[in-house]
């Protein structure tokens, strides 16, 4: 039997910076990062525009998110032209893992950043796979905070 290529990032994950995380509750991102919070990893949003989300402050950027929060996995909500600059956000950080989002590709950007060592994923969402992991009872821990 073949592992599960997404257990692993769950697993080594306690601090998610979801990079386009909007404030607004009907939004994907914001839904998602709700859920993850719930399930006990810490979020931590990038977006320039927005000052707090879920109770948590708002960065306008991994590299100043970095400078108060080590990231293990970073998120992506952003549109797949945006994706390169914040791939190589992620790879200087020392993030373990970059994640896009359903409808986000950018073969080339997640090429460079598995280069670099980073655990990646593409147009998967975050939530489905999580409750996938834990249907299928594979999710050994609860994440701690």
């Amino acid at each position: 039997m073949q592992a599960d290529p997404h257990l692993p990032i769950f697993e080594r994950t306690q601090t998610i910076a979801i990079v386009g995380l909007s404030p607004k509750p009907e939004r994907d991102s914001h839904h998602v990062a709700q859920y993850l919070q719930a399930q006990g990893f810490r979020i931590v949003p990038i977006n320039p525009a927005a000052n707090e989300v879920l109770g948590e402050r708002c960065w306008p950027s991994l590299t100043e998110a970095a400078k108060h929060h080590r990231i293990d996995l970073v998120d992506v909500f952003r549109d797949s032209a945006a994706v390169p600059p914040i791939a190589d956000e992620a790879i200087a950080i020392g993030a373990q893992a970059l994640w896009l989002q359903i409808g986000v590709r950018h073969d080339a950007a997640l090429a460079k950043a598995q280069a670099a060592g980073l655990a990646v994923v593409q147009d998967h969402c975050t939530l489905v796979e999580h409750q996938r992991l834990r249907a299928a009872g594979l999710l050994s821990r609860a994440n701690p905070v």
